[in-house]
């Protein structure tokens, strides 16, 4: 456990040091995004706009999370526990990417598309089994959408692909 806090208290210093735009903390054994380092970070938030907390044992993302990194352009949060995003997701207003498969969803975060920047879904790998499909055609931005390995059903996937000409859409029906 010592190993895992200094591994992130390195980490979380070089991107205040060396005034990075980009947050690494995957692989840390986190269960949730620490406390102390939105401390350590608060001066140098507004600069961050790349943050990847892939591959932990998150169950999810607090609101304080998404208010602090407002900037942010990418988020990589896939290979965890997560089951929902919480509601303020739609301050990223900046946000262009977000990573989420193989995590734990069941539905869709829909709050992702009120984002009028997100141009690219991840979700593969989750539990979902319906779709917003409306509100995803309305995206004004979005370009790729990835929903592989999530037990969507056939009517569905031969809807979407009708209603989602629009951009790329990768289920499991691809190649």
């Amino acid at each position: 456990m010592a190993e895992a806090v200094a591994n992130v208290a390195r980490r979380v210093n070089a991107t205040v040091e060396e005034e990075k735009d980009t947050l690494d903390l995957s692989n840390c054994k986190l269960i949730s995004f620490p406390d102390g380092v939105f401390r350590v970070l608060n001066s140098v938030a507004e600069k961050i706009h790349i943050v990847t907390l892939a591959d932990n044992e998150m169950k999810g993302v607090t609101g304080k999370f998404f208010k602090t990194f407002t900037q942010l352009r990418e988020l990589d949060l896939h290979g965890n526990v997560i089951t929902k995003l919480p509601d303020v997701v739609v301050e990223l207003e900046h946000l262009t990417s977000i990573n989420l498969a193989n995590n734990k969803l069941s539905v869709f975060p829909e709050r992702l598309t009120e984002i009028q920047s997100l141009e690219r879904i991840n979700l593969e790998g989750n539990d979902i089994t319906e779709l917003p499909m409306e509100k995803l055609q309305a995206m004004p931005a979005l370009k790729w959408i990835n929903l592989k390995s999530n037990p969507l059903d056939n009517n569905l996937l031969t809807a979407i692909q009708q209603f989602l000409q629009t951009f790329e859409i990768q289920t499991t029906t691809d190649n």
